[in-house]
Protein backbone atom coordinates (compact mmCIF):
# COMPACT_ATOMS: atom_id res chain seq x y z
CA UNK A 1 0.00 0.00 0.00
CA UNK A 2 1.43 3.39 -1.05
CA UNK A 3 1.87 6.21 1.44
CA UNK A 4 -1.02 8.70 1.58
CA UNK A 5 -0.66 11.49 -0.96
CA UNK A 6 -0.29 15.23 -0.61
CA UNK A 7 -1.35 16.78 -3.93
CA UNK A 8 -0.23 20.18 -5.16
CA UNK A 9 -1.58 21.89 -8.28
CA UNK A 10 -0.36 25.16 -9.81
CA UNK A 11 -0.09 26.18 -13.46
CA UNK A 12 3.06 28.27 -12.81
CA UNK A 13 5.98 25.80 -13.17
CA UNK A 14 8.23 27.76 -10.81
CA UNK A 15 5.59 27.99 -8.08
CA UNK A 16 4.58 24.35 -8.63
CA UNK A 17 8.15 23.14 -8.20
CA UNK A 18 8.65 25.36 -5.17
CA UNK A 19 5.61 24.18 -3.22
CA UNK A 20 6.25 20.53 -4.10
CA UNK A 21 9.89 20.89 -3.02
CA UNK A 22 9.00 22.44 0.32
CA UNK A 23 6.29 19.87 1.02
CA UNK A 24 8.52 16.94 0.04
CA UNK A 25 11.36 18.20 2.22
CA UNK A 26 9.28 17.97 5.38
CA UNK A 27 6.76 15.20 4.63
CA UNK A 28 8.36 13.07 1.92
CA UNK A 29 9.31 10.27 4.33
CA UNK A 30 5.65 9.70 5.31
CA UNK A 31 3.63 11.00 2.37
CA UNK A 32 3.81 10.76 -1.38
CA UNK A 33 3.89 14.22 -3.00
CA UNK A 34 1.95 14.37 -6.28
CA UNK A 35 2.38 17.49 -8.43
CA UNK A 36 0.05 18.63 -11.24
CA UNK A 37 0.12 21.66 -13.55
CA UNK A 38 -3.62 22.06 -14.10
CA UNK A 39 -6.92 21.31 -12.43
CA UNK A 40 -7.84 18.64 -14.99
CA UNK A 41 -4.45 16.92 -14.62
CA UNK A 42 -4.88 16.96 -10.85
CA UNK A 43 -8.35 15.43 -11.13
CA UNK A 44 -6.98 12.68 -13.37
CA UNK A 45 -4.30 11.97 -10.77
CA UNK A 46 -6.95 11.79 -8.06
CA UNK A 47 -8.99 9.33 -10.13
CA UNK A 48 -5.96 7.08 -10.55
CA UNK A 49 -5.25 7.22 -6.83
CA UNK A 50 -8.89 6.39 -6.11
CA UNK A 51 -8.87 3.37 -8.41
CA UNK A 52 -5.70 2.05 -6.75
CA UNK A 53 -7.42 2.27 -3.38
CA UNK A 54 -4.86 4.72 -1.99
CA UNK A 55 -5.43 7.78 0.19
CA UNK A 56 -5.15 11.54 -0.27
CA UNK A 57 -4.52 13.50 2.89
CA UNK A 58 -4.16 17.13 1.77
CA UNK A 59 -4.73 19.06 -1.48
CA UNK A 60 -3.09 22.44 -2.08
CA UNK A 61 -4.46 24.26 -5.13
CA UNK A 62 -3.57 27.64 -6.62
CA UNK A 63 -6.57 29.95 -7.04
CA UNK A 64 -5.59 31.59 -10.35
CA UNK A 65 -5.42 28.81 -12.96
CA UNK A 66 -6.89 28.91 -16.50
CA UNK A 67 -9.80 26.68 -17.57
CA UNK A 68 -10.35 25.49 -13.98
CA UNK A 69 -9.42 27.70 -11.05
CA UNK A 70 -8.46 26.38 -7.62
CA UNK A 71 -11.95 26.69 -6.15
CA UNK A 72 -13.49 24.79 -9.06
CA UNK A 73 -10.84 22.10 -8.74
CA UNK A 74 -11.33 21.64 -5.01
CA UNK A 75 -15.09 21.47 -5.50
CA UNK A 76 -14.67 18.64 -8.05
CA UNK A 77 -12.01 16.94 -5.93
CA UNK A 78 -14.44 16.75 -2.99
CA UNK A 79 -16.50 14.25 -4.98
CA UNK A 80 -13.49 11.91 -5.23
CA UNK A 81 -11.85 12.34 -1.82
CA UNK A 82 -14.36 14.06 0.49
CA UNK A 83 -12.20 13.65 3.59
CA UNK A 84 -9.00 15.09 2.14
CA UNK A 85 -8.13 18.48 3.64
CA UNK A 86 -8.33 21.41 1.21
CA UNK A 87 -5.98 24.40 1.13
CA UNK A 88 -6.22 27.28 -1.39
CA UNK A 89 -3.04 29.09 -2.41
CA UNK A 90 -3.90 32.70 -3.16
CA UNK A 91 -2.41 36.16 -3.62
CA UNK A 92 -3.35 38.96 -1.22
CA UNK A 93 -5.59 40.52 -3.87
CA UNK A 94 -7.71 37.37 -3.99
CA UNK A 95 -8.33 37.07 -0.26
CA UNK A 96 -12.03 37.80 -0.64
CA UNK A 97 -12.39 34.91 -3.11
CA UNK A 98 -10.60 32.63 -0.68
CA UNK A 99 -12.95 33.63 2.12
CA UNK A 100 -15.95 32.96 -0.12
CA UNK A 101 -14.50 29.51 -0.92
CA UNK A 102 -14.80 28.53 2.74
CA UNK A 103 -18.55 28.33 2.20
CA UNK A 104 -18.47 27.05 -1.39
CA UNK A 105 -16.14 24.08 -1.04
CA UNK A 106 -15.83 23.78 2.73
CA UNK A 107 -12.29 25.10 2.44
CA UNK A 108 -10.11 24.17 5.41
CA UNK A 109 -7.55 26.96 5.00
CA UNK A 110 -6.24 29.52 2.58
CA UNK A 111 -2.54 30.31 2.35
CA UNK A 112 -1.11 33.57 1.04
CA UNK A 113 1.69 33.50 -1.49
CA UNK A 114 4.60 33.70 -1.01
CA UNK A 115 4.80 31.39 2.03
CA UNK A 116 8.46 32.05 2.87
CA UNK A 117 9.81 31.03 5.22
CA UNK A 118 7.90 27.69 5.03
CA UNK A 119 8.79 26.83 8.64
CA UNK A 120 6.62 29.75 9.76
CA UNK A 121 3.93 30.06 7.07
CA UNK A 122 3.55 26.70 5.29
CA UNK A 123 4.44 23.85 7.61
CA UNK A 124 2.24 24.86 10.56
CA UNK A 125 -0.77 24.96 8.21
CA UNK A 126 0.00 21.59 6.59
CA UNK A 127 0.77 20.06 10.01
CA UNK A 128 -2.67 21.11 11.24
CA UNK A 129 -4.31 19.74 8.09
CA UNK A 130 -2.54 16.39 8.44
CA UNK A 131 -3.46 16.11 12.12
CA UNK A 132 -7.09 16.78 11.24
CA UNK A 133 -7.02 14.21 8.41
CA UNK A 134 -5.35 11.55 10.55
CA UNK A 135 -8.19 11.87 13.04
CA UNK A 136 -10.64 10.71 10.33
CA UNK A 137 -8.77 9.52 7.24
CA UNK A 138 -10.10 7.98 4.07
CA UNK A 139 -9.80 4.23 4.26
CA UNK A 140 -7.07 2.65 2.16
CA UNK A 141 -8.22 -0.42 0.21
CA UNK A 142 -5.78 -3.04 -1.07
CA UNK A 143 -8.30 -5.61 -2.28
CA UNK A 144 -10.56 -6.07 -5.27
CA UNK A 145 -13.59 -3.77 -5.28
CA UNK A 146 -16.87 -4.62 -6.94
CA UNK A 147 -19.45 -1.93 -7.74
CA UNK A 148 -22.91 -3.09 -8.74
CA UNK A 149 -26.61 -3.08 -8.05
CA UNK A 150 -28.09 -4.99 -5.13
CA UNK A 151 -30.56 -6.98 -7.22
CA UNK A 152 -28.43 -7.48 -10.32
CA UNK A 153 -27.77 -11.05 -11.46
CA UNK A 154 -24.47 -10.11 -13.19
CA UNK A 155 -23.32 -8.29 -10.03
CA UNK A 156 -24.14 -11.34 -7.93
CA UNK A 157 -22.32 -13.61 -10.40
CA UNK A 158 -19.13 -11.53 -10.05
CA UNK A 159 -19.27 -11.53 -6.25
CA UNK A 160 -20.03 -15.26 -6.17
CA UNK A 161 -17.14 -16.02 -8.53
CA UNK A 162 -14.66 -14.07 -6.40
CA UNK A 163 -15.95 -15.56 -3.15
CA UNK A 164 -15.84 -19.13 -4.42
CA UNK A 165 -12.29 -18.62 -5.69
CA UNK A 166 -11.31 -17.23 -2.28
CA UNK A 167 -10.37 -13.82 -3.69
CA UNK A 168 -10.93 -11.10 -1.04
CA UNK A 169 -13.11 -8.29 -2.33
CA UNK A 170 -15.13 -5.34 -1.14
CA UNK A 171 -18.73 -4.83 -2.28
CA UNK A 172 -19.80 -1.26 -3.02
CA UNK A 173 -23.44 -0.67 -4.07
CA UNK A 174 -23.65 1.64 -7.07
CA UNK A 175 -26.32 3.77 -5.38
CA UNK A 176 -24.16 4.56 -2.33
CA UNK A 177 -21.61 7.35 -2.05
CA UNK A 178 -18.38 5.37 -2.29
CA UNK A 179 -19.74 3.27 -5.14
CA UNK A 180 -20.64 6.43 -7.05
CA UNK A 181 -17.16 7.86 -6.44
CA UNK A 182 -15.50 4.75 -7.81
CA UNK A 183 -17.75 4.74 -10.89
CA UNK A 184 -16.86 8.38 -11.51
CA UNK A 185 -13.16 7.69 -11.06
CA UNK A 186 -13.40 4.89 -13.63
CA UNK A 187 -15.36 7.13 -16.00
CA UNK A 188 -18.40 4.84 -16.19
CA UNK A 189 -22.09 5.20 -15.35
CA UNK A 190 -24.32 3.13 -13.05
CA UNK A 191 -25.56 1.38 -16.20
CA UNK A 192 -22.07 -0.01 -16.79
CA UNK A 193 -22.00 -2.27 -13.74
CA UNK A 194 -20.74 -4.58 -12.53
CA UNK A 195 -17.44 -2.74 -12.31
CA UNK A 196 -14.45 -4.61 -10.92
CA UNK A 197 -11.43 -2.58 -9.80
CA UNK A 198 -8.22 -4.46 -9.08
CA UNK A 199 -5.77 -3.43 -6.32
CA UNK A 200 -3.52 -2.02 -9.07
CA UNK A 201 -6.32 0.31 -10.22
CA UNK A 202 -7.34 -1.58 -13.36
CA UNK A 203 -11.03 -1.08 -14.18
CA UNK A 204 -12.96 -4.03 -15.63
CA UNK A 205 -16.41 -3.09 -16.93
CA UNK A 206 -18.95 -5.93 -17.11
CA UNK A 207 -16.09 -8.42 -17.18
CA UNK A 208 -16.31 -12.10 -18.06
CA UNK A 209 -15.07 -14.54 -15.44
CA UNK A 210 -11.96 -15.33 -17.48
CA UNK A 211 -11.08 -11.61 -17.58
CA UNK A 212 -11.54 -11.30 -13.84
CA UNK A 213 -9.42 -14.38 -13.22
CA UNK A 214 -6.59 -13.04 -15.35
CA UNK A 215 -6.46 -9.81 -13.31
CA UNK A 216 -6.80 -11.15 -9.75
CA UNK A 217 -3.97 -13.66 -9.71
CA UNK A 218 -5.76 -16.81 -10.88
CA UNK A 219 -3.94 -18.92 -13.46
CA UNK A 220 -5.85 -19.46 -16.71
CA UNK A 221 -3.22 -20.75 -19.16
CA UNK A 222 -1.39 -24.09 -18.92
CA UNK A 223 2.37 -23.87 -18.63
CA UNK A 224 3.00 -26.97 -20.74
CA UNK A 225 1.45 -28.94 -23.58
CA UNK A 226 1.87 -32.39 -22.06
CA UNK A 227 1.36 -33.70 -18.51
CA UNK A 228 1.42 -36.99 -16.68
CA UNK A 229 -2.04 -36.24 -15.28
CA UNK A 230 -4.86 -33.86 -16.16
CA UNK A 231 -7.57 -33.59 -13.50
CA UNK A 232 -10.83 -32.11 -14.76
CA UNK A 233 -12.88 -30.55 -11.98
CA UNK A 234 -11.63 -29.00 -8.73
CA UNK A 235 -14.12 -30.30 -6.19
CA UNK A 236 -13.01 -32.57 -3.33
CA UNK A 237 -12.30 -35.50 -5.69
CA UNK A 238 -10.31 -33.36 -8.12
CA UNK A 239 -8.37 -31.61 -5.38
CA UNK A 240 -7.64 -34.97 -3.77
CA UNK A 241 -6.34 -36.36 -7.06
CA UNK A 242 -4.22 -33.25 -7.67
CA UNK A 243 -2.66 -33.34 -4.20
CA UNK A 244 -1.84 -37.04 -4.32
CA UNK A 245 -0.75 -36.96 -7.96
CA UNK A 246 1.62 -34.01 -7.52
CA UNK A 247 2.93 -35.28 -4.17
CA UNK A 248 3.87 -38.58 -5.81
CA UNK A 249 5.85 -36.97 -8.60
CA UNK A 250 3.30 -36.80 -11.39
CA UNK A 251 3.38 -33.65 -13.53
CA UNK A 252 -0.18 -32.58 -12.71
CA UNK A 253 -2.57 -29.89 -13.91
CA UNK A 254 -6.00 -29.32 -12.37
CA UNK A 255 -8.57 -27.69 -14.66
CA UNK A 256 -11.68 -25.96 -13.29
CA UNK A 257 -14.36 -24.16 -15.26
CA UNK A 258 -15.54 -21.83 -12.49
CA UNK A 259 -14.22 -22.19 -8.95
CA UNK A 260 -12.34 -24.68 -6.84
CA UNK A 261 -14.25 -26.55 -4.15
CA UNK A 262 -17.31 -27.59 -6.15
CA UNK A 263 -20.55 -27.92 -4.21
CA UNK A 264 -18.58 -28.76 -1.07
CA UNK A 265 -16.78 -25.44 -1.38
CA UNK A 266 -20.14 -23.69 -0.91
CA UNK A 267 -20.92 -25.54 2.33
CA UNK A 268 -21.03 -23.20 5.27
CA UNK A 269 -20.15 -25.91 7.78
CA UNK A 270 -19.04 -29.53 7.34
CA UNK A 271 -19.03 -31.24 10.73
CA UNK A 272 -18.68 -34.93 9.86
CA UNK A 273 -15.38 -34.72 7.96
CA UNK A 274 -12.62 -36.73 9.61
CA UNK A 275 -10.13 -34.68 11.58
CA UNK A 276 -12.27 -31.58 12.12
CA UNK A 277 -14.24 -32.16 15.34
CA UNK A 278 -15.33 -28.52 15.47
CA UNK A 279 -16.34 -28.49 11.82
CA UNK A 280 -14.84 -26.71 8.84
CA UNK A 281 -16.37 -24.54 6.17
CA UNK A 282 -16.19 -25.61 2.56
CA UNK A 283 -14.15 -22.50 1.78
CA UNK A 284 -11.60 -23.32 4.49
CA UNK A 285 -11.28 -26.91 3.32
CA UNK A 286 -10.92 -25.78 -0.27
CA UNK A 287 -8.26 -23.21 0.61
CA UNK A 288 -6.18 -25.77 2.48
CA UNK A 289 -6.48 -28.28 -0.35
CA UNK A 290 -5.48 -25.66 -2.94
CA UNK A 291 -2.45 -24.68 -0.91
CA UNK A 292 -1.47 -28.33 -0.58
CA UNK A 293 -1.76 -28.87 -4.33
CA UNK A 294 0.36 -25.78 -5.02
CA UNK A 295 2.89 -26.87 -2.40
CA UNK A 296 3.51 -30.13 -4.28
CA UNK A 297 3.76 -28.37 -7.64
CA UNK A 298 0.35 -28.95 -9.22
CA UNK A 299 -0.89 -26.30 -11.64
CA UNK A 300 -4.44 -25.04 -11.08
CA UNK A 301 -6.23 -23.48 -14.05
CA UNK A 302 -9.43 -21.50 -13.52
CA UNK A 303 -12.15 -20.47 -16.01
CA UNK A 304 -11.11 -23.11 -18.51
CA UNK A 305 -14.05 -24.95 -20.02
CA UNK A 306 -13.32 -28.48 -21.20
CA UNK A 307 -15.43 -29.47 -24.21
CA UNK A 308 -13.91 -32.72 -25.40
CA UNK A 309 -11.84 -35.78 -24.55
CA UNK A 310 -10.26 -38.29 -26.87
CA UNK A 311 -7.61 -40.98 -27.04
CA UNK A 312 -4.74 -40.37 -29.44
CA UNK A 313 -2.50 -43.40 -29.26
CA UNK A 314 -0.90 -43.49 -25.83
CA UNK A 315 -1.90 -39.86 -25.15
CA UNK A 316 -5.22 -38.53 -23.89
CA UNK A 317 -6.25 -35.17 -25.40
CA UNK A 318 -8.31 -32.64 -23.44
CA UNK A 319 -9.94 -29.97 -25.63
CA UNK A 320 -10.87 -26.49 -24.34
CA UNK A 321 -13.68 -24.23 -25.51
CA UNK A 322 -11.23 -21.72 -27.00
CA UNK A 323 -9.89 -24.36 -29.40
CA UNK A 324 -6.68 -25.10 -27.50
CA UNK A 325 -5.82 -28.45 -25.94
CA UNK A 326 -3.45 -30.23 -23.58
CA UNK A 327 -2.31 -33.82 -23.71
CA UNK A 328 -1.48 -36.26 -20.94
CA UNK A 329 -0.70 -39.85 -20.16
CA UNK A 330 -3.76 -40.04 -17.89
CA UNK A 331 -6.92 -38.11 -17.01
CA UNK A 332 -9.17 -38.01 -13.93
CA UNK A 333 -12.77 -36.93 -14.49
CA UNK A 334 -13.93 -35.18 -11.29
CA UNK A 335 -16.50 -32.73 -12.62
CA UNK A 336 -18.99 -33.46 -9.84
CA UNK A 337 -22.66 -32.61 -10.07
CA UNK A 338 -24.75 -29.46 -10.25
CA UNK A 339 -28.04 -28.60 -8.58
CA UNK A 340 -31.07 -29.33 -10.71
CA UNK A 341 -33.07 -26.31 -11.83
CA UNK A 342 -36.40 -25.87 -10.08
CA UNK A 343 -39.00 -25.71 -12.83
CA UNK A 344 -41.64 -23.24 -11.69
CA UNK A 345 -43.00 -20.12 -13.41
CA UNK A 346 -41.06 -16.95 -12.63
CA UNK A 347 -37.99 -18.52 -11.04
CA UNK A 348 -35.72 -18.56 -14.07
CA UNK A 349 -36.17 -14.82 -14.61
CA UNK A 350 -35.34 -14.11 -10.96
CA UNK A 351 -32.23 -16.29 -10.72
CA UNK A 352 -29.46 -14.23 -9.14
CA UNK A 353 -32.06 -11.66 -8.00
CA UNK A 354 -33.46 -13.43 -4.97
CA UNK A 355 -33.45 -16.97 -6.38
CA UNK A 356 -30.15 -18.77 -5.87
CA UNK A 357 -28.83 -22.28 -6.45
CA UNK A 358 -26.57 -23.41 -3.64
CA UNK A 359 -25.87 -21.61 -0.41
CA UNK A 360 -24.69 -18.29 -1.95
CA UNK A 361 -23.15 -17.49 1.43
CA UNK A 362 -22.21 -14.02 0.19
CA UNK A 363 -25.90 -13.14 0.55
CA UNK A 364 -26.28 -14.26 4.18
CA UNK A 365 -25.58 -10.86 5.83
CA UNK A 366 -28.15 -9.24 3.51
CA UNK A 367 -30.82 -11.59 4.89
CA UNK A 368 -30.62 -10.03 8.36
CA UNK A 369 -34.06 -9.75 9.92
CA UNK A 370 -35.84 -11.29 6.91
CA UNK A 371 -37.51 -14.61 6.10
CA UNK A 372 -35.52 -17.09 4.02
CA UNK A 373 -36.87 -20.12 2.17
CA UNK A 374 -34.71 -23.16 1.39
CA UNK A 375 -35.79 -25.98 -0.93
CA UNK A 376 -34.18 -29.36 -0.32
CA UNK A 377 -33.74 -31.98 2.36
CA UNK A 378 -30.14 -33.17 1.97
CA UNK A 379 -27.10 -32.14 4.01
CA UNK A 380 -26.27 -29.13 1.87
CA UNK A 381 -29.72 -27.68 2.53
CA UNK A 382 -29.42 -28.36 6.24
CA UNK A 383 -26.00 -26.75 6.48
CA UNK A 384 -27.32 -23.67 4.68
CA UNK A 385 -30.35 -23.46 6.96
CA UNK A 386 -28.20 -23.49 10.10
CA UNK A 387 -25.93 -20.82 8.59
CA UNK A 388 -28.74 -18.51 7.47
CA UNK A 389 -30.43 -18.89 10.85
CA UNK A 390 -27.61 -16.76 12.29
CA UNK A 391 -28.84 -13.81 10.23
CA UNK A 392 -32.45 -14.29 9.17
CA UNK A 393 -35.48 -13.71 11.34
CA UNK A 394 -36.80 -17.09 10.23
CA UNK A 395 -35.63 -19.88 7.93
CA UNK A 396 -38.18 -22.14 6.23
CA UNK A 397 -37.07 -25.53 4.87
CA UNK A 398 -39.42 -26.84 2.19
CA UNK A 399 -39.34 -30.60 1.51
CA UNK A 400 -41.55 -32.94 -0.48
CA UNK A 401 -41.14 -35.82 1.99
CA UNK A 402 -42.79 -36.25 5.36
CA UNK A 403 -39.59 -35.47 7.29
CA UNK A 404 -35.82 -35.10 6.96
CA UNK A 405 -34.76 -38.48 8.31
CA UNK A 406 -34.38 -40.24 4.98
CA UNK A 407 -32.18 -37.60 3.35
CA UNK A 408 -30.25 -35.70 6.03
CA UNK A 409 -27.59 -36.68 8.57
CA UNK A 410 -28.76 -37.08 12.13
CA UNK A 411 -26.41 -34.42 13.51
CA UNK A 412 -27.87 -31.80 11.16
CA UNK A 413 -31.46 -32.72 11.99
CA UNK A 414 -30.59 -32.28 15.66
CA UNK A 415 -29.07 -28.86 14.99
CA UNK A 416 -32.09 -27.74 13.00
CA UNK A 417 -34.42 -28.81 15.81
CA UNK A 418 -32.34 -26.76 18.26
CA UNK A 419 -32.88 -23.52 16.30
CA UNK A 420 -36.13 -21.83 17.23
CA UNK A 421 -36.08 -19.75 14.04
CA UNK A 422 -35.89 -22.75 11.66
CA UNK A 423 -39.15 -24.36 10.58
CA UNK A 424 -39.47 -27.46 8.40
CA UNK A 425 -42.47 -27.62 6.05
CA UNK A 426 -43.10 -31.21 4.89
CA UNK A 427 -45.10 -31.99 1.75
CA UNK A 428 -44.43 -28.51 0.38
CA UNK A 429 -43.40 -27.47 -3.13
CA UNK A 430 -42.64 -24.13 -4.76
CA UNK A 431 -44.94 -23.76 -7.77
CA UNK A 432 -44.29 -20.12 -8.72
CA UNK A 433 -42.22 -17.03 -7.96
CA UNK A 434 -43.06 -13.37 -8.57
CA UNK A 435 -41.35 -10.02 -8.32
CA UNK A 436 -40.19 -6.89 -10.08
CA UNK A 437 -36.45 -6.23 -9.97
CA UNK A 438 -36.12 -9.07 -7.43
CA UNK A 439 -38.07 -11.93 -5.87
CA UNK A 440 -40.99 -10.70 -3.79
CA UNK A 441 -43.41 -13.64 -3.42
CA UNK A 442 -43.53 -17.43 -3.61
CA UNK A 443 -46.50 -19.65 -4.24
CA UNK A 444 -46.35 -22.88 -2.23
CA UNK A 445 -48.44 -25.99 -2.68
CA UNK A 446 -49.22 -29.14 -0.66
CA UNK A 447 -49.43 -31.83 -3.39
CA UNK A 448 -51.57 -34.09 -1.21
CA UNK A 449 -54.43 -31.67 -0.69
CA UNK A 450 -53.74 -29.19 -3.49
CA UNK A 451 -53.82 -26.37 -0.95
CA UNK A 452 -52.00 -23.29 -2.27
CA UNK A 453 -50.68 -20.33 -0.30
CA UNK A 454 -48.57 -17.26 -1.05
CA UNK A 455 -45.72 -16.03 1.12
CA UNK A 456 -43.75 -12.78 0.95
CA UNK A 457 -39.98 -13.23 0.71
CA UNK A 458 -36.95 -11.94 -1.18
CA UNK A 459 -34.82 -15.04 -0.60
CA UNK A 460 -35.06 -18.53 -2.08
CA UNK A 461 -32.13 -20.96 -2.00
CA UNK A 462 -32.47 -24.21 -3.95
CA UNK A 463 -30.69 -27.50 -3.20
CA UNK A 464 -32.45 -30.15 -5.25
CA UNK A 465 -31.19 -33.15 -7.17
CA UNK A 466 -27.81 -33.85 -8.60
CA UNK A 467 -27.11 -33.69 -12.31
CA UNK A 468 -23.66 -34.80 -13.51
CA UNK A 469 -21.67 -32.32 -15.57
CA UNK A 470 -20.93 -34.76 -18.36
CA UNK A 471 -22.78 -33.55 -21.47
CA UNK A 472 -19.45 -32.42 -22.90
CA UNK A 473 -18.25 -36.05 -22.91
CA UNK A 474 -20.85 -37.06 -25.50
CA UNK A 475 -19.92 -40.65 -26.45
CA UNK A 476 -16.27 -40.46 -25.40
CA UNK A 477 -16.87 -42.72 -22.38
CA UNK A 478 -19.72 -44.95 -21.27
CA UNK A 479 -22.31 -43.19 -19.12
CA UNK A 480 -25.50 -44.46 -17.52
CA UNK A 481 -28.97 -43.23 -18.42
CA UNK A 482 -28.65 -40.29 -16.00
CA UNK A 483 -25.28 -39.19 -17.37
CA UNK A 484 -23.04 -40.53 -14.61
CA UNK A 485 -19.74 -42.08 -15.73
CA UNK A 486 -19.63 -45.87 -15.53
CA UNK A 487 -16.35 -47.33 -14.24
CA UNK A 488 -14.54 -50.54 -13.34
CA UNK A 489 -16.43 -53.83 -13.04
CA UNK A 490 -19.69 -52.17 -14.07
CA UNK A 491 -18.23 -51.82 -17.58
CA UNK A 492 -17.90 -55.58 -17.92
CA UNK A 493 -21.23 -57.20 -18.81
CA UNK A 494 -21.62 -60.92 -19.46
CA UNK A 495 -17.85 -61.24 -19.54
CA UNK A 496 -17.50 -58.64 -22.30
CA UNK A 497 -15.36 -55.56 -21.92
CA UNK A 498 -16.64 -52.17 -23.14
CA UNK A 499 -16.59 -51.43 -26.89
CA UNK A 500 -13.23 -50.11 -28.04
CA UNK A 501 -11.35 -51.45 -25.03
CA UNK A 502 -7.86 -52.34 -26.28
CA UNK A 503 -6.09 -53.81 -23.25
CA UNK A 504 -5.90 -57.52 -22.28
CA UNK A 505 -7.29 -56.79 -18.82
CA UNK A 506 -10.53 -55.59 -17.33
CA UNK A 507 -10.84 -51.89 -16.40
CA UNK A 508 -9.50 -50.95 -12.98
CA UNK A 509 -12.01 -50.05 -10.30
CA UNK A 510 -12.28 -46.32 -11.13
CA UNK A 511 -11.25 -46.60 -14.77
CA UNK A 512 -13.65 -45.53 -17.51
CA UNK A 513 -14.17 -47.13 -20.91
CA UNK A 514 -11.03 -45.32 -22.14
CA UNK A 515 -7.88 -46.88 -20.66
CA UNK A 516 -5.98 -44.36 -18.57
CA UNK A 517 -9.04 -42.17 -17.98
CA UNK A 518 -10.47 -42.47 -14.47
CA UNK A 519 -13.53 -41.01 -12.74
CA UNK A 520 -13.74 -39.99 -9.09
CA UNK A 521 -16.34 -38.46 -6.81
CA UNK A 522 -19.93 -37.54 -7.48
CA UNK A 523 -19.62 -37.78 -11.28
CA UNK A 524 -19.03 -41.51 -11.03
CA UNK A 525 -22.04 -43.82 -11.23
CA UNK A 526 -23.11 -45.29 -7.87
CA UNK A 527 -20.55 -43.28 -5.89
CA UNK A 528 -21.21 -42.25 -2.30
CA UNK A 529 -22.11 -38.57 -2.39
CA UNK A 530 -19.97 -37.42 0.52
CA UNK A 531 -16.88 -35.21 0.76
CA UNK A 532 -14.76 -37.86 2.46
CA UNK A 533 -15.52 -40.53 -0.14
CA UNK A 534 -14.82 -38.07 -2.98
CA UNK A 535 -11.39 -37.21 -1.55
CA UNK A 536 -10.72 -40.93 -1.05
CA UNK A 537 -11.63 -41.73 -4.65
CA UNK A 538 -9.35 -38.95 -5.88
CA UNK A 539 -6.47 -40.51 -3.96
CA UNK A 540 -7.41 -44.01 -5.10
CA UNK A 541 -7.47 -42.88 -8.73
CA UNK A 542 -3.83 -41.77 -8.42
CA UNK A 543 -2.87 -45.18 -7.04
CA UNK A 544 -4.53 -46.85 -10.03
CA UNK A 545 -2.85 -44.37 -12.38
CA UNK A 546 0.54 -45.58 -11.14
CA UNK A 547 -0.48 -49.14 -11.91
CA UNK A 548 -1.61 -48.07 -15.36
CA UNK A 549 1.62 -46.18 -16.11
CA UNK A 550 3.82 -49.01 -14.87
CA UNK A 551 2.13 -51.39 -17.29
CA UNK A 552 2.64 -49.16 -20.32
Amino acid sequence: MANPAILTVDDDPAVSRSVARDVRRRYGDRYRVVRADSGEAALEALREIKLRGDQVAVMLADYRMPQMNGIQFLEAAMDIFPRARRVLLTAYADTDAAIDAINIVDLDHYLLKPWNPPEEKLYPVVDAMLDAWLAAPDEAVNEVRVVGHRWSAPSFAVRDFLARNLVPYRWMPADEAEGRRLLAAAGVTPDDVPLVVTPEGKSLVKPAEAEIAAHVGLTTTPAAEFYDLVVIGAGPAGLGAAVYGASEGLDTVLVEQRATGGQAGQSTRIENYLGFPDGVSGAQLTDRARRQAHKFGAEILTTREVVGLEAAGAARLVHFADGSQVAAHTVVLATGVSYRMLEAPGLAELTGRGVFYGSASTEAPSCAGEEVYIVGGANSAGQAAVHFAKYARKVHILIRAADLRQSMSHYLIHQIESHANIEVHPHTQVVAGEGGDHLERLTLCDPRSGRVRTVDTSWLFIFIGAEPRTDWLAKAVVRDDRGFVVTGPDLVTDGSRPPGWTLPRDPYHLETSIPGVFAAGDVRADSVKRVASAVGEGAMAVSLIHRYLEAQ
